[in-house]
């Protein structure tokens, strides 16, 4: 009914407005579109009713229930703020609206209008179901876990009960996707879904984290079904999986992890359970394991080092160093630019190669800070070198997947270049190969969006992945960096010899630079110059190395 919910004095209810009748139907005029009723409240009578909105008869409907709420509440109290209304007839929304005036006679009057509000309803419903489901699976996402997590955490605390986490990650899932093709593996994740929904002590308690890994919630309730519903899961992945017209044999590694008891927080109990996975694929797969905590161990180590790395992220990325490696013209013989590479001083773990960090920085999505304050750091830089030894000098940074990923990413980048105020013709930014084609279209409209304030870009690790020469024309590389792997034995094998050679013709024919990474030998350096590379990068001329040694070494003089 319309007259549940908060109720006050109608004399304190409405906002006063003495209007005069030009004004009142001014007021009228503002609500077209909606169902309009002016009710006068001593009377208990209709002065005034405007129904041309859409849909008029369901608008009569409930401006009729609206007004008949008024008129038989004798202390006259309605809803302090705008009433949702629900139409069962129709199965549409409604909010409805009063407001106090004064009528052309001086008669006190309430003006009633209803909006339909069924598709604003809808689209909320529909936002708010995919922020926390998978659109693939149907199950619950990150965002769902990581907020029922912490609710059972705190159930067994204040209960002193326990639950448990499994985190599920699929064996050679990506053997299933390049063999029989995505429709399958997206099959396949689709009936694992249903499967873990349909084991007792898991409905509503699974979760899709991305890509082919899963995590479950035991909950207090159901925790003394633990060692059961391991064992279902086990005997679900022990059968072939029935896709399209195939059967397919999938299994999984699992790692469990119990709450309270070995974690309290959300991230430490996820990850441990995915260490305890980890352990699971090592010890040869199709198993679960437990978490168990040792200080020697690697997962310790991971721990340790995921601590500490969050910890530095929080103090602006201050134990974070960039080195620069040169990049030397083979026409000239002269570095003409060089690339920035991130190094961690950790004062808690010492100093970190990239090697070491990375790939777990990307993981926890910490790589995005890492990645700004090196972007920063690296234009900064250029600049100063730009003003005291070369305007044309360059500098490369490498963009992470994860970076790109972002949204927003185009003006996100370009505010932190333009906020140096180094030119940014002397920043080349730096795409791997393998995001660029499996997401093309993406890719596109980054490069696009970031060439148009005048930075090149590079196609990096070129060679490595499955792209197809079509791509780097489509893509409008401005450079294009083959990958170490084929300068290795360039001076024996004669296909990394044809190869090089093919990518410098064609880039001549698309506009495209090339460049040839990893040169370690002097031989190797006068072949690629020999086959019109145009810049060549390696440890033949320098490792990657601090600022003020790569100055003294490269620019002095």
């Amino acid at each position: 009914m319309l007259s549940e919910g908060n109720h006050v004095n109608l004399t304190e209810s409405f906002h006063d407005v003495s209007l005069s009748g030009g004004s009142i139907l001014k007021e009228i005029l503002a609500n077209i579109g909606s169902g309009v009723v002016v009710f006068d409240l001593e009377r208990r009578r209709v002065l005034f009713k405007n129904f041309t909105a859409e849909n008029s008869e369901e608008h009569i409907r409930v401006l009729s229930d609206a007004m008949k709420s008024l008129a038989d509440d004798e202390e006259q109290l309605i809803p302090k703020r705008p009433v949702e209304f629900f139409d069962a007839e129709s199965g549409l929304w409604f909010d409805i609206k009063f407001s106090r005036l004064q009528w052309t006679d001086d008669e006190e009057v309430v003006l009633i209008s209803s909006s339909d509000t069924t598709l604003k309803k809808k689209n909320s419903t529909r936002n708010a179901f995919q922020a926390q489901n998978d659109f693939l699976t149907g199950l619950f996402n990150r965002m769902k876990c990581e907020i029922d997590l912490k609710k059972a955490i705190e159930q067994t605390e204040k209960n002193k009960q326990a639950g448990a986490v499994l985190f599920i990650d699929l064996d050679n899932f990506k053997n299933i996707n390049d063999s029989l093709g995505h429709d399958y593996g997206d099959a396949l994740l689709k009936e694992i879904g249903i499967a873990l929904q349909g084991i007792m002590g898991l409905r509503q308690h699974c979760y899709r984290m991305g890509g082919d890994e899963f995590v479950a919630i035991v909950t207090p309730e159901n925790y003394g079904l633990l060692k059961k519903i391991l064992t279902n899961i086990s005997f679900a992945f022990n059968k072939p999986w029935f896709l399209l017209d195939s059967e397919v044999y999938c299994t999984m590694s699992m790692g469990v992890v119990k709450f309270p008891e070995q974690g309290k927080e959300v991230n430490e109990l996820i990850k441990k359970a995915d260490i305890a996975m980890y352990h699971a694929k090592k010890a040869g797969k199709n198993r679960y394991n437990f978490y168990r905590e040792s200080k020697g161990d690697v997962s310790y180590r991971r721990l340790e080092v995921e601590s500490n790395m969050r910890q530095a992220v929080e103090g602006s990325c201050e134990e974070f160093v960039v080195f620069y490696q040169p990049i030397v013209s083979t026409r000239t013989n002269r570095c003409t630019g060089c690339e920035s590479l991130v190094r961690w001083n950790s004062k808690a773990l010492g100093f970190m190669a990239p090697g070491d960090f990375i790939p777990l920085a990307e993981y926890l999505g910490l790589i995005v800070d890492i990645g700004d304050f090196v972007l920063e750091t690296a234009c900064l830089q250029c600049k100063e070198w730009n003003d005291t030894f070369d305007k044309n000098f360059s500098v490369n940074v490498n963009l992470s997947v994860v970076q790109l990923l972002q949204q927003n990413v185009v003006s996100h980048i370009k505010n932190i270049i333009l906020g140096t105020g180094v030119n940014p013709k002397n920043i080349t930014l730096e795409i791997t190969e393998n995001l660029a084609i499996n997401d093309i279209d993406r890719v596109k409209n980054i490069i696009s969006g970031l060439k148009e304030m005048g930075v090149k870009i590079a196609l990096d690790d070129f060679g490595t992945g499955y792209s197809s020469l079509n791509y780097i024309k489509q893509l409008d590389f401005d450079i294009i960096k083959i990958d170490k792997s084929f300068v290795d034995e360039i001076l024996t094998d004669d296909y990394e010899k044809a190869f090089v050679k093919m990518i410098v013709d064609l880039s001549q024919q698309i506009g495209a630079k090339v460049c040839v990474e990893g040169v370690e030998e002097e031989a190797q350096y006068l072949l690629l110059q020999s086959l019109h590379a145009d810049s060549i990068q390696g440890y033949y001329f320098s490792k990657p190395v601090p600022s003020i040694e790569f100055e003294r070494k490269f620019l002095h003089g």
